[in-house]
């Protein structure tokens, strides 16, 4: 696993698979664009959902949360890796977010 910058998000691999594991409640600031809503203690009851050949990217508020679940997916054989300082860094860095999907 590896800690992620935004930068680094912003020139990923198009085909990357970005999980946002906030809970509900805490979406209304924003999400990155094409992340999927997966709370983090859903994760991994809902890991099938993800595709193993494609790197994912676990984001949360801080990291905190984002980090324990890309250990977890890197333990069940997922490349996932975490995004450094969370939604608060990307938002505090202007970074462009979405309304969360409905």
């Amino acid at each position: 696993m590896q800690e992620i910058t935004a930068a680094d998000i912003l020139a990923a691999d198009p085909d990357v698979q970005i999980i946002d594991v906030r809970e509900a409640s805490e979406l209304p600031t924003g999400m990155i664009e094409d992340a999927v809503h997966i709370p983090s203690g859903s994760v991994l009851e809902r890991a099938d959902e993800l595709d193993k050949s494609r790197r994912v990217i676990a984001v949360c508020h801080g990291g905190g949360r984002s980090g324990r679940v890309a250990e977890a997916l890197t333990g069940l054989g997922f490349n996932a890796d975490t995004l450094v300082g969370g939604m608060s860094g990307w938002e505090a860095q202007g970074l462009p977010m979405v309304p969360p999907q409905q």
